[in-house]
């Protein structure tokens, strides 16, 4: 009865304030506040509110609220021991299986790259001499092996 009451002042109070707002031609404003103010009275007509107020002070939906925490607790516990083991148990066994499978090469022995494909070796440039060419010539460097 008396959250009903409440409920009832809170619209007539933002009414009164649609109301004030309208009058300062503020009409799209003074709309969303009236839109809010029948927020109240809207819940109470449904009985949300009544509800709530069951809900409230009711051991058993309280102890409801406890089992559900408990079991959000063991949900996010167990997705962060999944994540920091690598995901679910198939997926654990599917890696397993394709590093067994992968663990040794056919051609293990052969060098990777043949000498046609690697890389040529650059020369290394020259260094300069004085000191403050010592101290640009790692940059130069840089920008040359950039193309810059």
């Amino acid at each position: 009865m008396i959250a009903e009451t409440v409920c009832s002042a809170v619209s007539a109070a933002g009414l009164g304030i649609a109301v004030v707002t309208a009058y300062r031609k503020r009409y799209l404003a003074a709309a969303r506040i009236a839109a809010y103010s029948l927020v109240p009275v809207g819940l109470v007509m449904t009985g949300v509110v009544g509800w709530l107020a069951d809900t409230a002070f009711s051991p058993t939906a309280w102890a409801g609220f406890g089992v559900l925490g408990v079991a959000w607790a063991l949900f996010s516990t167990t997705r962060a021991v999944e994540r920091r083991r690598g995901g679910t148990r198939a997926e654990r066994k599917a890696a397993a299986r394709g590093a067994q499978r992968d663990a040794v090469a056919p051609t293990a022995s052969a060098p990777s790259l043949s000498p046609a494909t690697r890389p040529a070796a650059k020369p290394a440039a020259a260094p300069r001499g004085g000191t403050s060419g010592d101290d640009f010539s790692d940059i130069e460097a840089i920008l040359k092996k950039h193309g810059i």
